[in-house]
């Protein structure tokens, strides 16, 4: 029996966790640091060693936002992607180099002295085992000392399982905690770094992701705070002020080499959320002009005119845009490289000019702004390629042409919440436990930029319900300025984000049936699938596509059933006719395909169910993983107990599949099921994206292999058990059976 290709993915990220060690390792009581491996890697190529690498493209054009000759576009950063000694281009430009830039630079001229065509994949191998350190060594694991063994919100999830396996979770904030180690930073030139040093404690993700992120924080916040970390909440922001005060903006990560673009524009979010539960409101005084500057980079730098063909109305609208960007990005060099230049055989490539390779570039960059890298969203054509080739596809993006519904919710919602962040800074003066702080915190003009504040967020508002809203389909849509209309043939799970910030049309406020209606591919979801929301109904084999669940997106979702008003939400949820499904109570064109389109859910050996089944429903109460209905209970009720508990399963029954144990309460599943998801020598892992066709099952696709820790999954637990722990039930993991497509 065959390990199938969906299982290498976790076979090859366990050298990604190599750093969490086993949870009996961990110290609880956050009085030391603990104990945290980091395993660097070691080249090797897939080519001999003795042979000359492949010929190379010509070079793309220095970067003035990127000047290091050494990790940023340049001959030498080339031709180490071209040899391929790591299965990650991110490896090698998070490597330190072991002398000063002069030094490599001079070794790296002796290998290349007969030209790059003459350069060995051996003589490569040497020269990054000389010249590098390990990456990663430059941050260092922290103890963390306010942590709390059983934080009070754990009380609120009543299931005994649950409520030992999310204070496992809790636990798991101890391995992800890190700061930069000065003792072996680059200073003085006697050596070079890509990492961006931070004067604060943070959270990493995990696995290739070991310096702290952007939009990834507002998550591992929202986690944080369920468990009482409110200084190590307060830090994340400091760094983040310390960025905009350095920088102008926030990077997409603590690297050079994100200095060229940004990523959702959380910040105000993180801090409002922080300022509300800690009651801190000292932070204020610095926050809040630096928040002011977070909104006019947006303004400044990514915000343009648009005239809307549907009411002639012209609205100021922002969008994802990294027009600086004309060469790969040195994180992901070789996936870009290959984009533009090819990928060997059998790959057909545009004859692009110079100017088009840097607008396919420039497109790769922006689409890494939007944090959704990469999706069928963006692209102008997601029928090119296969699920297992999709560059074809990505040469068609067009994110810079598209103007992003969730983007812009989030911007409203910024100005909404930097409003009352002036008004809270105002109401505290002179009420809190320091009063020269608390003045600070509320400056002379607070009721002036709270009113200008607000005053934007209502002509935004107008433009997203304008440009978005489909008030026949009952969804939200991004705008594309190339076909000057919405793109409703590609439902994803951006509709929910106006929601969740606030922004909900007439149509759903004064109707329980329209409300329902915007909604009902997530109970269509539920029903079919076993596990949570897609990004899109589209297996693209991108990452931000079918069949990967997102935690951010079920944390949305969740809060955007929650902002509903209980007149549109109170009754049961709605069922089909006898000869119906779910599909059919979906608004129609909602999801732009018919529901003979949709993937389908398979079964043990991959035999995939009759279209039209509702696979899961379990009589008309609820659905399989999906909890106990409740009496009186709700339609969003409904969906909100069902996709906790979905989200829950999936987090559980993944961390339980690859070695995941609890005392006297569940016992690790036996090596003959664990040689399945090659997690003999694994002790659970939470992994950043879910499969919705299996809930024991990671992500899969995208430019690397799905990857372990991790933060976001573990902030999104953390925040359900807080707030649905009631309701939640225990998981029903299947049985692990190797297959020839998967795991059932």
């Amino acid at each position: 029996m065959s390990i199938p290709a969906r299982l290498l993915f976790l076979a090859i990220v366990v050298t990604n966790v190599a750093a969490l060690p086993p949870n009996n390792t961990i110290t609880l009581s956050g009085s030391a640091p603990p104990t945290v491996t980091i395993s660097t890697s070691v080249p090797s190529p897939t080519a001999p060693l003795g042979a000359t690498l492949p010929s190379q493209a010509a070079l793309p054009p220095t970067q003035a936002w990127c000047p290091s000759q050494i990790f940023c576009a340049g001959a030498l950063l080339q031709t180490l992607n071209i040899a391929q000694p790591f299965g990650d281009s991110k490896t090698i430009v998070d490597k330190p180099t072991s002398g000063t830039a002069n030094k490599t630079l001079a070794d790296f001229n002796v290998i290349a002295a007969n030209g790059l065509a003459a350069i060995t994949e051996g003589s490569v191998v040497q020269f990054l085992q000389n010249d590098f350190k390990g990456e990663g060594l430059e941050l260092e694991a922290l103890s963390l000392p306010n942590f709390k063994p059983s934080p009070p919100f754990l009380n609120n999830v009543t299931n005994p399982l649950l409520k030992a396996w999310t204070q496992t979770v809790h636990g798991f904030w101890t391995q992800l905690i890190r700061g930069t180690n000065s003792s072996t930073l680059c200073t003085g030139g006697e050596c070079e770094s890509t990492l961006i040093p931070l004067n604060h404690t943070f959270v990493v993700p995990g696995g290739r992701f070991r310096e702290q992120y952007y939009w990834d924080s507002y998550f591992i916040i929202e986690g944080l705070l369920k468990s009482e970390l409110f200084d190590i909440a307060n830090l994340t922001l400091q760094n983040f002020m310390d960025e905009l005060e350095n920088f102008g903006f926030i990077p997409n990560g603590g690297r050079i080499y994100y200095l060229n673009r940004s990523q959702p524009p959380l910040f105000i979010h993180m801090l409002f959320n922080y300022v509300t539960a800690s009651k801190d409101t000292s932070i204020l005084a610095r926050a809040l002009p630096l928040a002011e500057v977070e909104l006019q980079w947006w303004l400044d730098k990514r915000s343009f005119n648009i005239t809307s063909p549907y009411t002639n109305l012209t609205h100021t609208v922002a969008h994802y845009s990294v027009d600086i960007n004309s060469a790969p990005r040195p994180e992901s060099y070789l996936a870009d490289y290959q984009t533009v230049h090819g990928a060997g055989a059998g790959d057909v490539v545009p004859n692009f000019t110079d100017d088009e390779a840097a607008a396919v570039y420039a497109e790769l960059a922006s689409g890494a702004e939007t944090g959704w890298d990469y999706s069928s969203r963006w692209v102008k054509d997601h029928t090119l390629g296969n699920n297992t080739f999709n560059l074809p596809m990505l040469r068609t993006l067009n994110v810079r042409n598209t103007t992003p519904v969730d983007l812009n919710s989030i911007l409203y919602n910024a100005r909404i919440s930097i409003a009352e962040l002036y008004d809270i800074g105002a109401s505290s003066t002179g009420h809190g436990h320091n009063a020269k702080a608390d003045a600070a915190a509320a400056p002379s003009n607070a009721s002036t930029r709270a009113a200008f504040h607000r005053t934007v967020a209502a002509t935004l508002k107008t433009a997203i319900l304008d440009l978005f809203w489909d008030p026949a389909k009952l969804a939200f849509y991004d705008f594309n300025r190339t076909s000057n209309a919405r793109n409703d043939d590609i439902y994803t799970a951006a509709t929910f984000y106006p929601f969740w910030n606030g922004i909900i049309p007439e149509e759903v406020l004064t109707s329980a049936d329209k409300a329902f209606g915007a909604f009902a591919g997530v109970n269509m979801v539920l029903h079919k699938y076993n596990g949570t929301m897609p990004v899109s109904f589209f297996p693209t084999g991108l990452q931000w596509d079918f069949p990967n669940s997102w935690p951010p997106h079920i944390y949305i979702i969740l809060q955007a059933l929650n902002a509903l008003p209980h007149n549109v939400t109170s009754h049961a949820l709605p069922q089909p006719l006898a000869y119906q499904t779910t599909f059919d109570l979906v608004p129609p064109g909602q999801l732009g395909i018919e529901e003979s389109q949709l993937p389908q859910q398979t079964v043990e050996g991959g035999t995939a169910f009759p279209v039209g089944t509702d696979v899961n429903s379990i009589g008309t109460t609820t659905v399989v993983n999906g909890g106990n209905a409740t009496k009186h209970e709700g339609w969003a009720a409904t969906l909100q107990r069902e996709m906790s508990n979905r989200y829950i399963t999936s987090a559980f029954c993944n961390w339980h599949a690859t070695g995941g144990s609890l005392p006297n309460l569940l016992p690790r599943l036996p090596d003959s099921q664990l040689n399945i998801t090659a997690a003999t020598n694994l002790t659970g892992i939470m992994f950043e994206k879910f499969s919705v066709l299996d809930v024991d099952a990671a992500g899969v696709g995208g430019e690397y292999t799905v990857q372990a820790g991790f933060g976001w999954t573990n902030g999104v637990v953390l925040w359900v058990a807080g707030e649905f722990g009631k309701i939640l039930n225990t998981p029903a993991c299947p049985t692990l059976v190797a297959t020839g497509t998967g795991i059932v």
